[in-house]
């Protein structure tokens, strides 16, 4: 295929060069140049004679802005894949102009953060027109593990948003939890052989333990330098609330969550840290 990529940063330059192994690939939009990239002048540029423009973009309004550049650029039937992670209306909105245009839209965002991009094993939810989906899943396959056909167009990121509240919430649990086990005297190892084989086994134990030492290594044993930004946990925490107010959702922990998130990246030292950071934060603060 040709291939179309627009947003080439931290996540999208490494997932452009693993697609410009196979594939020819035009990109715009970058803070560095991944190999095997012809880059463009334009976004409209990129677009141009692709069968797939891909798209990795900061939120809604700028995926909308560069929606409205590139599809009048697109030949008729093809697709853009977006793997920005936005509100549901604007991936919903992007989508209805796609197929005003004549092309179709996939809505793709990713789970599996820089290393995830960088060694091809992403996490894909896609909503979108079933053809469509056909259509790009070998794409799927080399940017990443494995791609989940959420239904119609705006589901994919509605499934990234639902997992991710699920995440900021039990990420906030674990840390609390560690930091009590620390000051009742329970040593840190054994609080993790328990808990990650215990009904409190989550991913945020098992996987990505916030405490050092503990566990598979994680951002834990780096320093907390980020794998998953806390300044990107709180933006989907605020998709979620979006979502669920647009939908009269009742999420309270969800909210609580991002309230906390907020406080910990805006008035706190969490900017820049990774989002299971929260356990050292946890570690120095006393019952209020």
């Amino acid at each position: 295929m040709k291939i179309g990529f627009i947003g080439l940063g931290n996540m999208g330059a490494p997932m452009a060069a693993n697609l410009a192994k196979s594939h020819e690939v035009v990109g715009f939009d970058t803070i560095a140049a991944p190999a095997g990239l012809t880059l463009a002048q334009s976004a409209a540029a990129a677009a141009k004679d692709a069968d797939v423009v891909i798209t990795m973009l900061p939120n809604g309004d700028i995926l909308r802005a560069v929606a409205a550049e590139i599809h009048p650029a697109m030949k008729a039937g093809a697709i853009h894949l977006d793997c920005s992670t936005v509100d549901v209306e604007s991936a919903r909105a992007v989508a209805a102009e796609a197929e005003a245009a004549g092309l179709s839209a996939i809505d793709a965002p990713v789970s599996g953060g820089i290393g995830g991009a960088v060694n091809g094993t992403l996490t894909f939810m896609a909503g979108g027109p079933a053809a469509a989906f056909a259509t790009v899943e070998p794409l799927f396959a080399i940017m990443g593990q494995k791609a989940v056909h959420c239904g119609p167009s705006g589901n994919g990121q509605a499934a990234k948003i639902c997992n991710n509240m699920i995440l900021g919430v039990t990420m906030i649990a674990t840390c609390e939890a560690f930091a009590l086990a620390d000051k009742l005297g329970l040593d840190r190892q054994a609080m993790f052989d328990v808990v990650s084989t215990s009904s409190g086994a989550s991913w945020s134990v098992n996987a990505y333990c916030p405490a050092p030492g503990i566990g598979p290594q994680s951002p834990a044993d780096n320093g907390y330098k980020p794998g998953f930004a806390a300044e990107l946990m709180l933006k989907d925490l605020n998709l979620s609330q979006m979502a669920a107010e647009a939908v009269d959702a009742d999420t309270p922990m969800g909210l609580a969550a991002r309230d906390l998130y907020a406080h910990f990246v805006d008035d706190e030292d969490g900017r820049g840290k990774d989002f299971s950071a929260m356990l050292p934060r946890f570690e120095t603060r006393k019952r209020s």
